[in-house]
């Protein structure tokens, strides 16, 4: 079960613009060094898995697996994403806090 707050942090930074899903716009926007964190589903292929911990490794990017594809998704208002980009910086930093067990400002 994911955490409600990170579920609450990806919405609001959907709602700001903050973000970019679907494998190949994320890949894309890794490669252009916006994406401060990257988010992948448990329940996303093995080799997408793969292929995202890679490319976020080269482009020295932080990742989280955590959620379920169909929780992430209705977080941001589309269906069926697996993988999900954070571009503000501020954003993905407490999105990571609380994935490692932090608690929220506030």
């Amino acid at each position: 079960m994911i955490n409600k707050k990170i579920l609450g942090l990806i919405g609001l930074s959907a709602k700001a613009g903050k973000i970019s899903f679907g494998s190949d716009s994320v890949e894309e926007q890794i490669k252009k060094k916006k994406i401060k964190l990257v988010i992948i589903a448990e329940d996303s292929s093995e080799r997408t898995k793969d292929k995202f911990k890679k490319l976020s490794e080269d482009n020295d990017v932080s990742y989280i697996i955590v959620g379920k594809m169909e929780e992430l998704s209705k977080a941001i208002g589309k269906s069926n994403k697996a993988i999900i980009g954070i571009k503000d910086l501020n954003l993905s930093k407490e999105i990571q806090k609380i994935s490692n067990g932090g608690e929220i400002i506030g």
